[in-house]
């Protein structure tokens, strides 16, 4: 694990015992890494949180792709919220078997 991957996994932690969040967690998309945030049903993510996550190069969707993608939709009784850590935005690769 990269120290950069390290760090990521330490912020998701602290964000999970965020009050209001129900869950946190790393993903990765065809080419991106991306923390998902779930919060309650008609929730948002609180301010605090998305400043501690930009603070770490880590930046909504809807704000790095231009067709949006930040909402997810339902997940249980909350939403998913996407965010990109733009500081490796596109260096992931994920292969499709044939």
């Amino acid at each position: 694990m990269s120290d950069w991957e390290a760090e990521l996994e330490r912020l998701v932690a602290e964000v999970r015992e965020h009050e209001g969040i129900a869950d946190a967690f790393l993903a990765k998309s065809f080419t991106d890494r991306l923390v998902i945030v779930d919060v309650g049903d008609g929730e948002t993510v609180p301010a605090d949180v998305t400043d501690r996550l930009a603070d770490h190069d880590v930046r909504s969707a809807d704000d790095v792709y231009d067709d949006g993608g930040a909402f997810v939709g339902h997940v249980g009784n909350g939403t998913r919220h996407h965010f990109v850590d733009v500081q490796t935005r596109g260096e992931h690769q994920s292969y499709v078997v044939d």
